[in-house]
């Protein structure tokens, strides 16, 4: 051998768990599952792209494994799997297509459609399989899982005190003007100064990400000069999206792992948890003439769900082309391995799940005792965290909210539309708010689960803002071009009298009161509350309701222009509700003889002081009412055993367009009552003897509490 020469690549058995890539300190031990493969050969990329080639030739219960000494992190490496290619009955092998490992913790670059992801000739349907080198996957990175947390804990916010704060990574800080340039639109910029003061002050406890799982940017909508901005295209369950990382910006990919830790920590060190938006419910590889990158090559029949008798093509409960194949005990152990991996090594404190109803299809139907939620309730680790669903998928039967299992809390669609409905000024809805306001017992307590099981909302990302449901009776999604046909068409949104941007003070200062109506109305009701990322500040997308392709300023936080009046407005709210236990109630309301006493927790009336009756709460009339929330009557106690009380605390609501001459009741042996809050006026001071009137301004909501000329009793 000469000096110029290496010596050949050994490799040796290995061991088959774990899967995925093991850096040990002297090598690496590579394990790839493939039930039906005939051959996988392990391929090691060096900076200039070439490649090396090793049969892993061991197999212990359909695990592929070999252990490669002198392999470090940083390592580029994919996978050829060799079997039958016969689409008739859901085979797809084919070794001229360089694949990523499912279980790869980083990655290097993102896809390359031009330098080849599919394993047939595309224009044949996919009869033909592909003869030439198809190396357009992103490639998998070794890596050193070494980092030091310094002593991190979880803040682990009890349920019923969590504000949660749905945002994405790239648009919360892609302008803002304190940020670095270069670390704006990323972890880092997350966890940059000036982002973790906005947060803390605005006095939410937990940032709800939007995917970060490493996605697909689909074709159709780059050759548009657009891409996949919300991220629900997922490749890799394990590996950070490198498109929101300042570290491979800079050209260090294995750094994206650091940097995603920092952000975690950070976070952290100001009380404020860390819940992920997954989805495992599909895949980026599409139907049968999707690409294959990853899963699709590796094993299909496993990852996937086929149609029995045509295993050519695939059941799509999500509207993407696949669902994943999550009756297969290998599918269930990559989510499981999955979820474990980004709590105990991320150190992330819970998750949303997409379009969760697919992940709990039996044959077909959603069925509440699928493996999936057996799995996860017996697990210690992932059970520990907050468990989120999406409650509904597109298939049929998919729409479960008020289903999932105790431990569960669920996106709750039914509280945004009754709550939207009813300040469109719609009647006949006094009963629906009666729920909602008060936890949706109706759709959670009968399974033993508690009021904030229910994730209130009034936007998300897949819809209006906030500024835009007041701002936009229809949907303006010319930007995606898509004709305008995408998005949904009920938005139960009313532009408060013009369509879009207007001069007119009559409409604007409608909008901004309609604005704190919903979310007082959200910060204020029972349960967990949902504030969608810059809803705060008057954030717009120019009535766009399907943003997902809109990397832009479309999407983006305008940092610029910032609604401050409306944003203090939203941090007094968060402050009454984190100041109230009334306003965060562990149990649901249950009405008279607390504690053996004639307590009642709750009493509704209507605006004359009197209280509602059957006819009051059926009637299409009804369009305001008042909730007394008796301080005394919280039946819980704190972590002490202390008992729990609060101020006796009134809440007055009225969609109607008239002002109205409301009397405060007389209960709860309350002298006077103090405002708290106005929407019609955030300035607003009054104090009212009880048995007297105030005026409820058209379309507003307020907040009382009782100034007793004795002090609450002990229990």
């Amino acid at each position: 051998m000469t000096q110029f020469e290496q010596p050949p690549i050994q490799i040796r058995p290995g061991n088959p768990d774990p899967l995925g890539a093991t850096w040990d300190g002297h090598g690496t031990n590579f394990a790839l599952y493939s039930e039906h493969a005939s051959a996988v050969e392990l391929c090691l990329f060096d900076e200039g792209g070439a490649e090396t080639r090793l049969p892993l030739t061991e197999q212990t219960a359909f695990v592929w494994h070999g252990y490669v000494p002198g392999v470090h992190p940083g390592q580029r490496y994919g996978y050829r799997v060799s079997g039958e290619y016969a689409p008739e009955r859901g085979l797809r092998f084919n070794p001229n297509v360089v694949l990523l490992d499912p279980y790869a913790k980083a990655v290097e670059g993102t896809e390359q459609f031009k330098q080849g992801v599919f394993a047939y000739v595309p224009g044949d349907e996919d009869n033909q399989p592909q003869t030439e080198d198809q190396r357009g996957a992103p490639l998998g990175l070794v890596v050193d899982p070494g980092f030091d947390w310094q002593g991190d804990q979880p803040p682990k916010v009890p349920f019923h005190q969590s504000v949660i704060y749905e945002a994405h990574v790239r648009g919360l800080t892609m302008t803002h003007p304190e940020v670095p340039e270069e670390l704006r639109g990323t972890y880092a910029g997350i966890a940059n100064p000036p982002t973790l003061k906005y947060l803390k002050e605005l006095g939410i406890t937990a940032i709800e990400l939007m995917p970060v799982h490493l996605h697909v940017d689909d074709p159709f909508l780059l050759d548009k000069g657009l891409d996949n901005y919300w991220g629900y295209s997922t490749l890799s369950f394990f590996a950070p999206e490198v498109r929101y990382s300042a570290a491979a910006r800079a050209g260090d990919p294995q750094g994206v792992i650091a940097e995603f830790k920092g952000m975690v920590k950070a976070l952290h060190k100001e009380g404020i948890e860390v819940i992920l938006d997954v989805v495992y419910n599909h895949t980026a590889e599409g139907n049968h003439l999707g690409p294959t990158m990853s899963f699709k090559g590796i094993d299909n029949p496993t990852y996937y769900r086929l149609v029995t008798g045509n295993e050519r093509h695939y059941f799509d409960y999500t509207g993407t082309g696949n669902s994943l194949n999550v009756r297969h005990p290998q599918t269930l152990q990559l989510i499981m391995d999955s979820l474990r991996y980004w709590i105990t090594e991320m150190h992330i404190d819970g998750f949303r799940f997409d379009l969760a109803s697919t992940l709990a299809r039996g044959l077909h139907e959603v069925d509440q005792l699928s493996s999936f939620f057996t799995i996860i309730h017996q697990d210690p680790i992932i059970s520990g965290v907050k468990l989120i669903a999406e409650p509904w998928d597109v298939g049929e039967g998919g729409y479960q909210v008020g289903n999932f299992p105790v431990n569960w809390a669920e996106w709750n669609g039914i509280y945004r539309d009754d709550m939207r409905a009813f300040w469109q000024g719609n009647g006949g809805l006094a009963s629906e708010i009666g729920y909602r306001l008060t936890g949706s017992s109706d759709l959670y307590q009968n399974d033993g689960r508690k009021p904030y099981a229910s994730i209130n909302f009034m936007t998300a990302h897949d819809g209006f803002t906030l500024r835009d449901t007041v701002s936009y009776n229809e949907k303006h999604n010319d930007a995606n071009q898509e004709g305008n046909n995408d998005g949904h068409n009920d938005n139960k949104s009313w532009n408060c009298g013009a369509e879009g941007p207007t001069e007119d003070p009559e409409v604007e200062a409608l909008r901004s009161r309609q604005q704190r109506n919903m979310l007082a109305t959200l910060i204020l009701s029972q349960g967990t509350p949902m504030i969608l990322g810059g809803d705060e500040m008057g954030r717009t997308q120019g009535g766009n309701n399907n943003a997902y392709c809109q990397d832009n300023e479309i999407s983006w936080y305008d940092w610029d222009n910032v609604d401050e009046p409306l944003l203090a407005f939203t941090k007094k709210l968060l402050t009454l509700r984190r100041e109230h236990p009334a306003l965060h109630r562990r149990k649901f309301f249950a009405g008279r003889n607390i504690r053996g006493e004639d307590i009642r927790d709750i009493v509704w009336l209507r605006f004359d002081g009197e209280e509602m009756t059957d006819s009051d709460w059926q009637s299409a009339e009804t369009q305001s009412m008042g909730v007394f929330l008796d301080g005394n009557g919280l039946n819980d106690v704190d972590q002490m055993g202390n008992p729990v009380q609060d101020d006796h605390l009134l809440l007055l609501l009225s969609s109607t367009y008239i002002d109205l001459p409301f009397t405060l009741p007389e209960l709860g042996g309350c002298d006077e009552w103090e405002l708290l809050l106005d929407t019609y006026d955030d300035a607003a001071e009054e104090r009212v003897k009880a048995g007297n009137e105030t005026t409820l301004h058209a379309r507003s909501v307020k907040l009382y509490r009782c100034t007793r000329s004795e002090p609450l009793p002990n229990l």
